[in-house]
């Protein structure tokens, strides 16, 4: 479960690269939903 977890969070934080954010308030709210996302996935 818990490699399940990482390997979504690996994920996440690719996507985000890839996908550039424009500024860091972007970004922190690229992590949060990244964060609930995982949340949601493990409960």
């Amino acid at each position: 479960m818990k490699r399940t977890i990482a390997l979504g969070f690996v994920m996440v934080v690719t996507l985000m690269l890839v996908s550039g954010c424009n500024t860091i308030r972007g970004a922190g709210e690229d992590l949060q939903q990244g964060g609930e996302a995982i949340q949601r996935a493990a409960s």
